[in-house]
């Protein structure tokens, strides 16, 4: 897990990371802004294949939110586009009250400064070009919303959210409900499950053990399995010679008692094979294959 740096894009951090480990293929699991640091997962090689499934990933942020300052972009690297700071801002008990009236589903309208693409340009391109595209609402889920401290101007929330919520448009819409304007001061990304609890590695870190003597050694032991990305999902567990099949790319027969849809599948006893979806019909599909 990469803690990844304020003032440096996710693509950027992600090619520091590969000559690290003289990877071929690396890849990660969802950006984060060059404002932002915190927890960002890379995988390599054969791992990257996981990718896809992490970019649905839980994810959990501590943000800091400017009241009463507006800018271009939703956050503090964005030109000040309107200043309410020498208003009184709102007390405590209405910031909470207002807190709760976004917990749950919800939608957003993505903000022009993102990498959502029109016509294949992205947004923030066109953004700087001047041009306001039509965005449409997307479904978000916001799990947990808890306020950490507040004293105007300055909120600090730590937010438990689904993929594809973006932290400045909540900032920006829970200020406007709070009868004035805001924008993200500051912003790290604690977790995206299920790597809730393993550490975080500084590129700092992880460069001076590039350059020590413990050199491979030292950098291989902090790489996790590529079958960790999965846990909580169902398991199931095939003999030898019918993993191998499914290796193959060949479907095997399922068992009643396994559940309909995505699983991971073992090789007796423990070895990480595949993903593969448990189908009504009775069969075992390969997704996925990462049996050697």
């Amino acid at each position: 897990m990469l803690d990844k740096p304020h003032g440096l894009s996710s693509n950027h951090a992600l090619q520091r990371v590969k000559r690290i480990y003289q990877a071929a293929k690396a890849g990660h699991t969802g950006s984060l802004d060059p404002l932002a640091t915190g927890m960002l997962p890379i995988c390599f090689g054969s791992a990257t294949r996981l990718s896809g499934y992490l970019l649905d990933a839980r994810k959990v942020y501590r943000v800091t939110a400017a009241l009463g300052v507006a800018t271009a972009t939703g956050d503090a690297e964005g030109a000040v586009i309107a200043d309410r700071s020498q208003e009184p801002g709102p007390d405590a008990a209405r910031v909470a009250a207002t807190l709760q009236q976004f917990v749950g589903e919800t939608k957003q309208v993505p903000p022009m400064y993102s990498a959502l693409k029109r016509d294949g340009v992205p947004l923030y391109r066109l953004a700087r070009q001047g041009v306001e595209a039509v965005r449409e609402p997307r479904r978000v889920v916001i799990e947990e919303l808890t306020l950490e401290a507040y004293r105007w101007p300055e909120l600090t929330l730590v937010v438990r959210c689904s993929k594809g919520t973006y932290i400045r448009t909540l900032v920006e819409d829970i200020a406007v409900a709070l009868g004035t304007v805001g924008h993200v001061a500051m912003l790290r990304r604690l977790a995206v499950e299920p790597f809730a609890a393993d550490p975080m590695h500084s590129l700092d870190a992880l460069e001076a053990l590039d350059g020590s003597a413990a050199g491979n050694t030292a950098l291989d032991a902090l790489l996790l399995p590529p079958d960790q990305a999965l846990r909580g999902w169902p398991v199931v567990r095939l003999a030898r010679a019918a993993a191998e099949r499914l290796a193959r790319g060949q479907a095997v027969p399922a068992e009643p008692a396994w559940p309909l849809g995505a699983v991971a599948v073992y090789a007796e006893p423990n070895e990480f094979v595949a993903i593969a979806t448990v189908t009504a019909d009775g069969q075992l599909l390969p997704k996925r294959v990462f049996l050697r």
